[in-house]
């Protein structure tokens, strides 16, 4: 039951899991001077008032080692991948990153309406 639960809290389903919570309980995406925090106890855990996005390297991204059988640490691993590619591309498009292999072919909102 351990590991079962441990699965549900990563991958896709953890990800929207993690800013549907975050939404519900009024909690903020990210904010780049919000670093993630160490939780020494559960209630320093809870208590916690950091982004969505921190919750991924408090908590999520640790839980691919906590498995504790051979099938579930299989499904961890795919999981925590997809997690950290989430990642990548959550962090350029923040940073506008993303955008720089487009250039000038960015349509504009008023081109955009046109369609």
């Amino acid at each position: 039951m351990q590991d079962a639960d441990r699965l549900d809290a990563i991958g896709a389903i953890g990800i929207a899991r993690t800013f549907a919570y975050a939404g519900h309980t009024g909690g903020i995406l990210y904010h780049p001077d919000l670093k993630p925090q160490k939780h020494e106890t559960f209630e320093q855990y809870r208590n916690n008032n950091g982004s969505a996005i921190n919750h991924f390297y408090e908590k999520l991204l640790l839980l691919r080692n906590l498995m504790n059988t051979n099938t579930a640490k299989k499904i961890a691993d795919n999981r925590h991948e997809f997690m950290e590619t989430y990642l990548q591309q959550f962090f350029l498009e923040w940073e506008g990153e993303d955008l720089a292999s487009v250039g000038d072919n960015i349509p504009t909102v008023a081109a955009e309406r046109s369609l």
